[in-house]
């Protein structure tokens, strides 16, 4: 009986102590083995692995990407304003040995670190930016400076920061209204100067346009003008050319008296009084 009884014992004991020596480590983490607090081996492949039983110890730290959001904070900008950043971090574990001797593998121990370190180049950066230029650019670029300016300061505690994104960067409650306004104010003192500017170009054409006007229609004029006077000219001259002899310019003269003779007879007895002496008179006595 008693034979079995230690056999029994021995047996739980041999179970016990191969329960105790297997470690299963999973994809998303990783395995510190450590001997009378020293860490002896760090597993990082997924599977099944042993230790030496109640002499070595496992524990795990997070293989995978992690998240921080960090709590908001007031910043100051280059023209002394103040703004409130919220912002989140990612990370992950890129030396397990560091992150337990630095940290004591502890991720809140590790997020403390993150959030003062982002922190601070979160207000290097925004306090080398004014308030309009942080505004356009923290979509992109304001996070991209923040990330940079973070560079290998953490590496030393075995944590590297992948990204830092902003999702909100904005002003006090009490002083939104006053920006707003005076946002709105410089957008139509802008809207009013390419106003003026459009204004002041649509009368220079206006005025080019009506001087090249004018001195089309005077070139016009001054051309109508030569071409009647030398239509005249010929006129004239056809004429001289016509009525160059006596009998002709008789003639001439003998219609022209006529067409005077004609338009004087407006009165209703169609009666044409001359005197004797009128050059009319001495036509009709010479015809």
């Amino acid at each position: 009986m008693m034979k079995k009884i230690i056999g029994i014992f021995a047996a739980l004991a041999v179970v016990v102590a191969l329960a105790s020596s297997l470690v299963v480590t999973y994809p998303n983490e990783y395995k510190m083995i450590k001997q009378f607090g020293e860490i002896v081996k760090v597993i990082e492949e997924p599977g099944v692995s042993f230790k030496i039983p109640f002499i070595q110890e496992s524990s795990s730290l997070p293989k995978a990407l992690q998240l921080y959001d960090i709590p908001k904070s007031d910043v100051i900008t280059k023209d002394k304003k103040s703004m409130i950043a919220d912002a989140f971090v990612l990370w992950k574990i890129s030396d397990p040995v560091l992150f337990t001797r630095h940290l004591n593998g502890q991720v809140a121990q590790a997020q403390s670190r993150i959030s003062a370190s982002v922190f601070s180049s979160m207000k290097t950066v925004i306090s080398n930016m004014d308030q309009s230029e942080i505004i356009e650019n923290r979509d992109g670029k304001l996070a991209m400076d923040i990330s940079s300016n973070i560079g290998s300061s953490l590496d030393d505690y075995g944590i590297v920061v992948l990204a830092v994104e902003t999702k909100s960067l904005d002003m006090p409650d009490d002083n939104k209204q006053a920006v707003y306004e005076r946002m709105i104010s410089e957008r139509n003192n802008i809207a009013a100067t390419y106003t003026a500017e459009g204004n002041s170009s649509a009368q220079k054409i206006k005025n080019d346009t009506a001087k090249e006007i004018s001195v089309m229609t005077s070139e016009a004029k001054a051309e109508a003008e030569k071409i009647v006077a030398e239509g005249e000219a010929q006129y004239m001259q056809i004429l001289s050319n016509a009525y160059n002899d006596a009998d002709k310019a008789d003639f001439y003269n003998f219609v022209r008296a006529l067409d005077a003779a004609k338009e004087s007879l407006t009165n209703k007895e169609n009666m044409l009084i001359l005197d004797k002496q009128s050059p009319i008179t001495q036509i009709f006595y010479g015809y």
